[in-house]
């Protein structure tokens, strides 16, 4: 039997080493996790073999238990890249293969010629096109890449941060009498194809904590509706409740123009007080078409997209997967990892909800290959296999011994 205990014990030597090897190989891939070569005594019993008394359990050798893989966390190093993401904590990226769907923690991604944000390999990074769907199940994610994203009608425009001074006297009291372009100012608002159309606004004191609004400076215009203040200063209402400006696009587009639209006007940041006139802030919800530029990600996963026309918007969100048992995952490839029986159903989520960890954008989580501890284990495995080889070597011996016996 003494062969077979040194045969057992090479195999498993050589099975070591080659674990080692992988993961030295592999020390230097992007999001790899090392494996472990677990071994088990083999003894007579586990054979089915009979006992004599006093020889039960007798070792047999040594054998493979299992080759596992230690999903500790890596290290997350800075990349230059917007696509770049790295998990810190618990999780897969979800990713669509030829063969299904696939797990990994390799985060390089990059947008494919269709928009669609894929691996390395060419596998589709799966998620949410809407940020707060994450209860469904993932679909490809995909960019406006080619086409770019077209103009947006303006709908509502605000004046957040303006002032209008307590100190000015009504307007019709004044000799002359104060212009109307004193209180005033502009902002561009889209039609519904994109194109950029001034807006003035101006105000005249009329009264006391009132004021006119107007959308022109045409001594025959009339006020689109007033703005009242309180004793304080502060905003209290405007008549009519909804103040709408009508906007006519044929100025700016003559050759096509829209039909003209309503923008409603939300003057409820504005103040009266000592200071002078002054607008901080406008703010419209429209814009014009543009062409992606670039992509972010958040700490949760959301994609947040650049356009050339000054709009960020998020554009989806990447989904994360979770299992009972990780270690039950089968490799695949490519730095893949698929579902088994063992690893226990998918759990999709967001990151940094419950257990998920969270999303680190142009990073990257280096393998968590320690190539000291994978050479001294190495050496170990060698020095062992050099001792299993020793025992046949004795064992042999031992028999020419007994062949020569005379």
């Amino acid at each position: 039997m003494g062969f077979y205990h040194g045969l057992s014990g090479l195999n498993a030597a050589s099975k070591s080493l080659d674990v080692s090897g992988h993961n030295i190989a592999n020390s230097n891939t992007v999001g790899f996790k090392k494996s472990r070569a677990e071994f088990n005594e083999m003894v007579a019993s586990a054979m089915g073999t009979g006992q004599c008394p006093g020889s039960a359990g007798a070792g047999i050798g040594v054998g493979i238990a299992a080759v596992t893989q230690q999903f500790s966390q890596g290290v997350v190093t800075p990349t230059a890249n917007g696509l770049d993401m790295a998990i810190n904590g618990d999780g897969f990226f979800v990713v669509n293969t030829p063969n299904g769907v696939a797990y990994t923690r390799n985060g390089a991604f990059q947008l494919n010629k269709d928009g669609y944000l894929i691996t390395a390999n060419g596998d589709k990074v799966q998620g949410w096109a809407d940020a707060s769907a994450t209860g469904t199940q993932p679909v490809d994610l995909q960019f406006p890449t080619g086409s770019g994203i077209p103009g947006r009608q303006t709908t509502s425009l605000q004046m957040q941060a303006a002032n209008l001074p307590a100190t000015a006297p009504d307007a019709a009291s004044q000799t002359p009498v104060t212009p109307r372009h004193t209180y005033g100012s502009s902002v561009q608002v889209f039609d519904s194809q994109g194109v950029a159309i001034p807006v003035e606004v101006y105000f005249v004191k009329n009264g006391s904590n009132t004021w006119d609004v107007y959308d022109s400076l045409d001594p025959a215009a009339t006020p689109v509706g007033q703005v009242q203040f309180d004793g304080e200063g502060k905003f209290t209402s405007t008549t009519p409740a909804a103040l709408t400006l009508n906007v006519d696009p044929a100025a700016a587009n003559p050759n096509n123009p829209p039909v003209p639209f309503n923008v409603a006007l939300d003057l409820s940041g504005m103040t009266q007080n000592d200071r002078k006139w002054s607008v901080d802030k406008m703010t419209q919800d429209g814009y014009a078409s543009g062409e992606l530029t670039g992509v972010n990600v958040s700490k949760d996963g959301t994609l947040m997209a650049s356009y050339s026309n000054g709009l960020t918007r998020a554009e989806g969100k990447v989904a994360l997967a979770r299992f009972t048992n990780p270690q039950g995952l089968a490799p695949s490839g490519n730095n893949n990892w698929v579902q088994t029986n063992d690893s226990g159903p998918v759990l999709y989520g967001s990151a940094g909800s419950g257990s998920f960890g969270e999303v680190q954008g142009c990073a990257l989580e280096e393998s968590n290959v320690d190539l000291t501890a994978e050479l001294v284990g190495m050496m170990t495995a060698q020095r062992a296999y050099q001792a299993n080889a020793q025992t046949i070597k004795t064992q042999d011996q031992v028999f020419s011994t007994l062949v020569n016996l005379r």
